[in-house]
């Protein structure tokens, strides 16, 4: 199928560069690209979450049974 599709200049020369470099011709290199894109997306979000645990045994002894007020006080209070 055909189709256009507007790239800027510079892109394109690069591209026509690189496809000169591999032999090949910018038709598959645009689609080998589009492939590795869609390849991507279909595997979903890479974002994995870093572990921010900490060693410890939780709130200290005079929050272990206090509310979100109390501690929101305790915060703000101090500074």
């Amino acid at each position: 199928m055909k189709t256009t599709v507007e790239i800027p200049e510079p892109l394109l020369r690069e591209a026509q560069a690189a496809a000169r470099e591999d032999r090949t011709t910018l038709k598959a290199l645009i689609e080998a690209g589009l492939r590795v894109v869609l390849a991507q997306r279909a595997r979903g979000p890479t974002f994995v979450l870093r572990d921010a645990s900490v060693v410890g045994n939780g709130r200290q002894p005079e929050f272990r049974e206090a509310g979100w007020d109390h501690l929101r006080d305790a915060i703000y209070d101090s500074a």
